[in-house]
């Protein structure tokens, strides 16, 4: 999904998220799967790396969802 901005290859896409590319990864996820995340600071602040915005970003579709 992050190879999509600035389109790029999959392998182009660093481990490191700058601001730009976590605020239009959060936006991707929301209009992917229609739900609307409500992040704090804190959680936003936790996902500076991919693994780190992955972890985050199931654990808050699963909240959305009423999953978890």
């Amino acid at each position: 999904m992050l190879a999509g901005f600035g389109d790029r290859g999959p392998d182009q896409v660093g481990e490191v998220l700058d601001s730009l590319e976590l605020t239009w990864l959060v936006a991707q996820v929301e209009q992917r799967y229609g739900v609307e995340l409500e992040l704090s600071d804190e959680v936003f602040a936790g996902m500076g790396t991919v693994t780190g915005a992955v972890d985050t970003l199931a654990t808050a579709l699963d909240r959305a969802r009423g999953d978890g």
